[in-house]
């Protein structure tokens, strides 16, 4: 959806720009290295002729390994990094010498409310000043040099909804501005700015209409919330309505604005969410704002109504593109929804798009396979050619790619100026689609409005084919052509963002743990290294003294870990996150650690009904899937429940999931949602699971003696 400008500035002509970076070439002093985004580093000592003699220079045990995705700062000789639960740690770029640790103590039993685990993307630095984002909505500025607080603003209003941040702030012009995380739990997305001296709160634009009964919200977007409010129906500001800018957030030092990339409704369907349908501005859309006051200037919605968790949160790069013969400033964004957008951003208007994933239009899909939600975009209006079939309002389940996961995770891309080209990693998952006429608002996937899934197939077989489907790939992308210049095929999905660098480099991670550089050009790999775990939020490049260096930060975690376990590890997770830090001719020691999976314990002789395998399985996904895995395929990052010695004891399992006796180790009380008998009904599930894991299944509808069975009643 492309709304026309009405606040757009004054700009002048387009004639001749070339935007410049405001950070020295040595330095990595900001999210994507500077304002633009690029993750383009001037640096060219490590290239295509020496790269192969890649060697560790030093590594950095942290003290938390659960949901490592931090991009990492470097300013001034100082490596500035964060691991989960939001500790900071500042580390001699030239050594890994631990300079300070600042821990915001966020307390454990907050976990509970962050939906895709206890992550934080990273810092942001300006004038001696590091500000962090905690998990609990707390926005710190932090002393460069000693690491202590200067001070702290709780940005979230009310703490009893279900907020967290586990984005990266951005700093710009003494403002930080910053947005949060909970629309997947039911709350109201909006995106603040602070003065970076202070941490008072200047401006706050809301990213989805409130209640109208109650009147202007005195906020930034106030001017524009009676249109937006036009293309929303029912009742939406009861369920929160979602909306919230929890990663990508860019600023344009040509224009000064701020672009926020916003993300699902909540709940995520639709039918719930705007029963009379409607596109539900600004969800899934990026929208420039002015950067002193807020105020809106135009947004490109990049999924009308959204009904599929199709967040456009992904990483905006800035650049200058030659199109049509006349140099254009645009913004490039590749979202969830599979498509890859270059748009004008002195007046909002769509250039061009193209699918990086395949997409066809329903007559052209086969029968039983997955259907697109769309198959191009209508260049005149700019929106979608969406497929009908998609949005499941029939009651029956749909097959749907490639948004839920979606076809761009939040792992950032990269821009070369030298080659002209984007690097982004994609895979093309399927999601299964379905009303759910009993919803009401609760925690977990209870809260999209779709029934949760159910358990996977008892079949090594059928597993190991979905795993296999699961393409994914790091492809380079010309954003003018809209075209795919060259692609790395990877086995399965969740891997890190890119670095490209004028050694004609690109750098990334896949989600096996392996750190390869490749052509800029074409592709080939030309050096790789196992690190045991995925650099998530991508790889950075930094100068010392004329020594070049290549840092990334690891530690499995984040949606991809946590409920995405659709086939088993091959490994355990890395037990801690790691900086490790490479130079041509490094030679030191990388500590390896032990990630053998652990045995499966003999399980309790306690067994499902067959008549109620689906309904468990189901309040399984709506109410454990997020962090221990849909089917309790666990990513190993939390406790692999099929693994644990709690579902052997009946009591302690009932205290934690009930009782909320490990709440303070993130792991949530049910005790409100789920009776005793629920939980029981759970405990069995989980030790069918483990009996197949072990091999030892018993023949289905051939459940123990009625004793030992659970739901015959």
């Amino acid at each position: 959806m492309l709304l026309a400008p009405i606040l757009l500035t004054a700009c002048g002509s387009n004639e001749g720009f070339e935007p410049t970076s405001e950070v020295a070439a040595d330095q990595w002093a900001a999210y994507g290295r500077d304002h633009s985004e690029q993750r383009f580093s001037p640096l060219d000592k490590i290239n295509t002729t020496n790269v192969a003699q890649l060697g560790v220079a030093w590594t950095y045990d942290m003290r938390d390994g659960r949901g490592v995705e931090a991009t990492p700062l470097m300013v001034d000789g100082v490596l500035y990094v964060t691991s989960a639960w939001s500790i900071v740690y500042a580390l001699d770029a030239r050594t890994g010498r631990e300079l300070w640790v600042y821990d915001p103590k966020v307390s454990r039993a907050g976990g509970a409310r962050s939906c895709c685990d206890v992550v934080n993307r990273g810092v942001a630095y300006a004038d001696g000043l590091i500000y962090l984002a905690a998990l609990d909505g707390r926005l710190i500025g932090i002393d460069a040099k000693t690491g202590r607080a200067q001070w702290s603003t709780q940005t979230i209003d009310d703490t009893s909804q279900p907020y967290v941040i586990t984005g990266a702030p951005r700093v710009a012009k003494r403002l930080v501005f910053i947005g949060n995380s909970g629309a997947d739990l039911g709350v109201r997305g909006y995106v603040g700015a602070y003065d970076a001296k202070t941490g008072k709160l200047a401006w706050r634009f809301y990213t989805v209409p409130g209640d109208p009964a109650k009147g202007p919200d005195n906020a930034a977007s106030d001017s524009i919330m009676a249109q937006a409010a036009q293309s929303w129906t029912g009742q939406w500001w009861k369920q929160g309505g979602g909306g919230t800018v929890w990663d990508s957030i860019t600023y344009d030092p040509e224009l000064d604005r701020v672009y926020i990339g916003v993300g699902n409704g909540a709940p995520w369907n639709r039918q719930v969410r705007s029963p009379g349908g409607g596109d539900n501005w600004f969800l899934a859309s990026i929208v420039a704002l002015d950067r002193a006051t807020g105020k809106y200037i135009w947004h490109y919605q990049a999924t009308p109504g959204d009904t599929w968790d199709a967040t456009a949160t992904q990483s905006m790069i800035l650049a200058t593109l030659d199109i049509d013969g006349k140099p254009r400033r645009v913004l490039m964004q590749a979202p969830k929804n599979g498509f890859f957008y270059t748009i004008d951003r002195d007046t909002g208007k769509l250039i061009s798009a193209g699918n990086v994933v395949p997409m066809a239009k329903a007559a052209d899909t086969p029968p039983g396979k997955p259907i697109s939600w769309a198959y191009g975009i209508d260049m005149k209006t700019g929106r979608p050619l969406e497929n009908p079939e998609a949005r499941y309002l029939d009651g029956k389940p749909v097959s749907v790619h490639p948004v839920g996961p979606g076809a761009h995770g939040w792992q950032p891309m990269a821009y070369s100026p030298q080659t002209r080209l984007a690097y982004l990693p994609i895979q093309d998952p399927a999601s299964t689609f379905v009303h759910d006429p009993t919803y009401k608002p609760g925690p977990g996937l209870r809260a999209s409005g779709i029934l949760p899934p159910g358990g996977l197939p008892q079949d090594h077989a059928i597993r190991g084919a979905i795993r296999k489907s699961l393409s994914a790939a790091l492809i380079a992308w010309d954003p003018v052509t809209q075209k795919e210049i060259w692609r790395v095929p990877h086995a399965y999905g969740g891997n890190g963002g890119v670095l490209a660098t004028a050694g004609g480099l690109v750098f990334e991670s896949s989600g096996a743990g392996v750190f390869a550089a490749y052509d800029a050009r074409n592709g080939e790999r030309l050096w790789s290294f196992d690190a045991q775990a995925t650099a998530q939020g991508g790889p950075i490049s930094y100068s010392i003294d004329g020594e070049n260096y290549v840092a990334i930060a690891v530690g499995n975690g984040g949606s991809s870990w946590l409920a995405g376990g659709l086939f088993e590890p091959e490994r355990a997770s890395l037990p801690v996150g790691r900086v490790i830090v490479f130079k041509l001719g490094g030679k030191a020691h990388y500590s390896r650690i032990d990630t053998a999976l652990s045995e499966v314990p003999e399980p309790p002789a306690i067994r499902l009904a067959a008549n109620r395998q689906t309904a468990v399985s189901q309040r399984f996904g709506a109410y454990c899937a997020g962090c221990h895995g849909f089917g309790a395929v666990s990513g190993q990052v939390t406790p692999d429940l099929r693994r644990s010695g709690y579902i052997q004891d009946a009591d302690a399992f009932r205290q934690i999931v009930g009782q909320g006796a490990l709440v303070e180790q993130g792991m949530p009380s049910f005790g409100k949602a789920l009776s005793a008998h629920d939980i029981e009904e759970l405990r069995a599930f989980l030790a069918g699971e483990a009996r197949f894991l072990r091999g030892a299944r018993a023949p289905a509808g051939n459940p123990s003696p009625p004793e030992a069975a659970i739901g015959l009643n």
